[in-house]
C-alpha cells in the first residue's frame, strides 16, 4: 500500500495540537468524552478525531459495569449484544460524541516521525469507498479492543481426528470468535475448551440446545449449571480427544474459548510494535514497543508507551487490562490519559516510569506469576485499587478536584464477593422472572441493591437445596 508521509500538523499561530483515537467501543468513547470535557480542549483549540472501522459505535461489556443513566428500565442484569450496542449509541448521543467520529474508516498503519521530544504520527487510512489517504496527529490513543485475533492452540493428532475416515459423524474445530448463535449446535456434542468469559458464555447458551455440552479447563472455575467439566486436553487420536487424566471424548465440535492474541496490526505495519512471541523482558525497548501476543511492553500502568523514540504521552492504550470491570476501568484510564496528554508536566521523567514498571513486574513475580505470560491480567484483588490509583494520581497533582471519596464505589468493590450473582440471574431468567426482578430498577443504588438481592437469593436457594458447586472431573470418558 502506498503511503505518503504528510507534513507535520499545521496548527497556525495557535498552540493547538491534535489527537487521534482508534476504536469506538467503551474504551474509545470514554477517551473521547474525557478529552472533550477538558478545559484545554476548547481553550487550546485541539483537533480530535475518532476512527471507527465499522458503521456504528460498539463494544462488549457487562451492563453492571457501566454508567447507569443510559440504561433503560427492564434491561437484563446480563444483557444481550443488542442491549450493549444500544447503550453505546445512547452514550455517544447524550455526550455529543458522534460529530467527532469518522465511521467506516480503517487505520492501516501508524508511524512516528520525529524524536523523543517532538514529532507526529502518520496515519495511513481508508474511507468507506476504500480511498486511501494520510493524516498526521501529535498524539495517538489505541482503543481498538483485544478480541479480534484468536489464539488457536494446536494439539498433536488433531489433523488425524479431523480427517479420520472412521469417524461416524462430522468433526470440526472452531474458535469462539466465530460463534454467533447457540441454535447451530442443536443435537450436537460440543466440547468447549477454556473457562474464560467466552468459553463460559458459550457453555451457558449452548447447553440448552446441544445433545451434550462439556467444558475442558486447566484451572478450577465457577462451573456452569448442567455442564460437566474435563481437565485440559492432552492430545487427539483418530478416534477421540484425550484429556490429561486419560479419559477421552469424541465430540462433533471442539469450540475454542482460548482467548485472543494481544496484537495491534496497524502499529506493527507502521513499524511501531514488534511481534516476538518469545520476548520475556524489556531489553528490546530501544528498538520498538514489543508484544509477545500476551503482553505489550514497556507500558506505564498498562497505558503509556515508554519507548524512548517519542514523548511518554505520545502513544497510549485504553482497555488492555483483563479480569477487571472494563468500562469503569476504561473511564479511569481515559481520564488519566486525557490529562497527561493535555498536560505532560504531570508525568515524572521516563526513567521514573520505567522504574515503577519494573517494580510492578517484580510484584507479579512475587505472586508466583510471570508478568510476560500473565500479561495485562489484574492480580487477584487489585482491579479496584488499580482504578483508584489512576484517579488518585490526578488528585495529587491537582489536575482534578478531590471530593474525599474513592473512584471505585463500595458496592462495586463488593461485586468480587458475589459468587452467586451470575448463577442467580441465569436461574431467574430460566424461571421467566427477569422482568419482575428488574421492574422499577433505574438508579445506581437500585441496580446495586438488585445485584445484592440476586446473589443472596441464589445462595439461599443453593443452601436450602443442598447444592454445592465445584469442579468435577469425574465425567466418564
Amino acid at each position: 500500500m502506498h503511503r505518503q508521509v504528510p507534513l507535520r500538523p499545521d496548527h497556525g499561530s495557535n498552540p493547538t495540537k491534535s489527537l487521534a483515537i482508534v476504536g469506538s467501543g467503551s474504551a474509545g468513547l470514554a477517551m473521547l468524552k474525557n478529552f472533550l470535557d477538558l478545559d484545554a480542549f476548547s481553550r487550546d483549540n485541539w483537533q480530535v478525531v475518532l476512527y471507527e472501522e465499522r458503521e456504528d459505535v460498539g463494544g462488549i461489556c457487562p451492563i453492571y459495569d457501566i454508567s447507569w443513566r443510559y440504561i433503560p428500565p427492564g434491561t437484563p442484569l446480563y444483557p444481550s449484544h443488542e442491549h450493549i450496542k444500544a447503550y453505546h449509541r445512547r452514550y455517544a448521543q447524550h455526550n455529543n460524541l458522534l460529530d467527532f467520529i469518522k465511521f467506516n474508516h480503517k487505520v492501516h498503519s501508524a508511524t512516528w516521525t520525529g524524536t523523543s521530544e517532538q514529532g507526529f504520527w502518520n496515519l495511513a487510512l481508508s474511507d468507506k469507498k476504500g480511498a486511501l489517504y494520510n493524516e498526521a496527529f501529535d498524539h495517538l490513543v489505541v482503543a481498538s479492543g483485544n478480541n479480534h485475533i484468536p489464539r488457536v492452540p494446536v494439539w498433536k493428532g488433531q489433523d488425524d481426528w479431523l480427517s479420520s475416515p472412521l469417524a461416524k459423524h462430522s468433526r470440526e474445530i472452531v474458535h469462539s470468535v466465530y460463534y454467533r448463535r447457540p441454535e447451530v449446535f442443536a443435537n450436537r456434542s460440543v466440547l468447549i475448551v477454556g473457562s474464560g468469559a467466552s468459553g463460559r458464555d458459550a457453555a451457558t447458551q449452548i447447553v440448552d440446545f446441544a445433545r451434550q455440552t462439556v467444558l475442558s479447563t486447566r484451572h478450577d472455575s465457577d462451573p456452569v449449571d448442567g455442564v460437566p467439566v474435563k481437565p485440559e486436553i492432552s492430545h487427539f487420536t483418530s478416534e477421540a480427544v484425550v484429556f490429561i487424566d486419560g479419559t477421552s471424548l469424541d465430540p462433533d465440535v471442539v469450540l475454542l474459548g482460548t482467548g485472543y492474541q494481544m496484537l495491534k496490526p496497524f502499529l506493527t505495519e507502521g513499524g511501531e510494535l514488534k511481534v516476538d512471541p518469545s520476548a520475556n523482558d524489556n531489553s528490546s525497548i530501544y528498538e520498538s514497543l514489543v508484544t509477545n501476543t500476551r503482553y505489550i511492553f514497556p507500558l506505564y500502568r498498562h497505558i503509556l508507551s515508554l519507548n524512548p523514540r517519542y514523548p511518554t504521552n505520545a502513544l497510549a492504550f485504553i482497555g488492555l487490562p483483563s479480569y477487571i470491570a472494563n468500562c469503569p476501568s476504561d473511564y479511569a484510564q481515559s481520564l488519566f490519559t486525557a490529562h497527561v496528554i493535555s498536560n505532560p508536566s504531570l508525568l515524572p521523567p521516563r526513567a521514573v516510569l520505567l522504574k515503577e514498571l519494573a517494580s510492578y513486574e517484580e510484584n507479579v513475580r512475587a505472586n508466583g506469576l510471570d508478568p510476560y505470560t500473565n500479561g495485562h491480567r489484574m492480580l487477584n484483588g487489585t482491579s479496584s485499587d488499580y482504578q483508584d490509583e489512576l484517579v488518585e494520581f490526578l488528585k495529587e497533582k491537582n489536575a482534578i478536584p478531590d471530593y474525599g471519596k474513592k473512584y471505585v464505589e463500595k458496592w462495586r468493590r463488593r461485586l468480587l464477593d458475589y459468587q452467586y450473582l451470575r448463577r442467580g440471574w441465569l436461574h431467574i431468567e430460566k424461571l421467566g422472572k427477569g422482568a419482575e426482578w428488574t421492574k422499577g430498577v433505574e438508579s445506581e443504588a437500585q441496580w446495586a441493591d438488585l445485584m445484592e438481592r440476586v446473589n443472596e437469593w441464589q445462595q439461599r436457594w443453593e443452601t436450602e437445596n443442598g447444592i454445592a458447586f465445584k469442579v468435577d472431573f469425574d465425567l466418564a470418558g
